[in-house]
């Protein structure tokens, strides 16, 4: 077996991030910009679409369609700038590292999931408490899927830091979805994205964790210890949240504890590739390098562009 490469260092990762510039924002990413973007100006010119394309659960039958439409459907301004910017930025890191298949491949399950949850939670709301607020309230927007690419990141780059503020990436998917729910005590409009958030959020750790499919090594999800759901809260919650994260294990993945999931990456005795910590500290490894060499490019060329413009200048003097 060959010997893991050794990880990048922190320091570095600071670096990297720091230096990540406005170009070389992946083909992928701008379409999917101009999607929200003209999904947004339908909703302006036409109000009444709205009915047709947001989530609203009492009319999601016959109008499914709204279960994968909903996703891409900004209805504030502030709302389409800020998943623009995150889509843009994030996806940068991401598709690289993944290939456009499968960045793609993301954004359609952990939207369309999404939905689904948001539809199934409003329903049991509803027949709980008789108030028919949670049938109509049209829901939609994109940022289900910001929260799933920070799950993403989370498992990617974890240890990396973000210049300036001293967070490591890890955190941001837990520090985002406590300020979602901190505001929704004070912002009425704000508890309309939480839902989002929460299941946009768990569901994208699912898709990771049990679903997502590893060309290198034939197998699906990240089994490692460093992306465990419990390693989204502080360490002096972990021993309450794992015995519940283990119930919604069961349930989900039919599972019964943790040796069930390594029987699963084992054969014999012999682990099987990407069964262990260092299978994931190598997909983290390649995240970095993948950023880095994007990087390198961005460099290179516009060094080569100044220099044209220098020679060109020369030669007109």
């Amino acid at each position: 077996m060959s010997t893991p490469s050794l990880p990048v260092s922190q320091s570095q990762g600071t670096r990297t991030l720091s230096s990540v510039s406005v170009s070389g924002f992946t083909r992928l990413c701008k379409g999917l910009a101009l999607v929200l973007v003209a999904a947004h100006l339908v909703l302006n010119f036409f109000p009444s679409a709205i009915t047709y394309v947001a989530l609203i659960p009492a009319r999601t039958i016959p109008f499914a369609w709204n279960l994968i439409t909903a996703g891409y459907v900004e209805q504030t301004l502030h709302g389409v700038l800020i998943s623009i910017v995150c889509l843009l930025f994030i996806g940068k890191l991401l598709e690289p590292v993944w290939g456009p298949r499968e960045f793609l491949k993301f954004i359609f399950i952990v939207n369309t999931l999404t939905s689904l949850c948001i539809f199934i939670t409003a329903i049991a709301l509803y027949y709980i408490t008789r108030q028919e607020i949670y049938l109509y309230t049209p829901l939609s927007g994109f940022h289900g899927v910001i929260s799933g690419f920070l799950v993403s990141i989370k498992q990617i780059i974890p240890d990396q830091e973000i210049p300036f503020l001293k967070i490591k990436m890890k955190w941001l998917a837990s520090i985002s979805l406590l300020c979602c729910i901190a505001l929704s005590f004070w912002i009425i409009e704000a508890t309309t994205y939480l839902p989002t958030v929460i299941f946009g959020t768990y569901m994208s750790w699912i898709y990771l964790r049990y679903w997502q499919k590893k060309p290198e090594t034939k197998l699906k999800g990240d089994p490692s210890e460093d992306f465990a759901f419990s390693t989204f809260f502080p360490e002096f919650l972990r021993p309450v949240i794992d015995p519940i994260g283990s119930i919604f294990h069961r349930l989900l993945c039919g599972r019964s504890d943790a040796s069930d999931d390594a029987e699963d990456y084992n054969l014999g005795s012999e682990p099987l590739p990407g069964s262990d910590p260092i299978e994931a500290s190598r997909r983290r490894e390649r995240g970095a390098r993948a950023l880095e060499e994007r990087l390198a490019n961005e460099r290179l060329a516009t060094s080569q562009s100044a220099g044209e413009l220098h020679t060109s200048g020369a030669g007109n003097v």
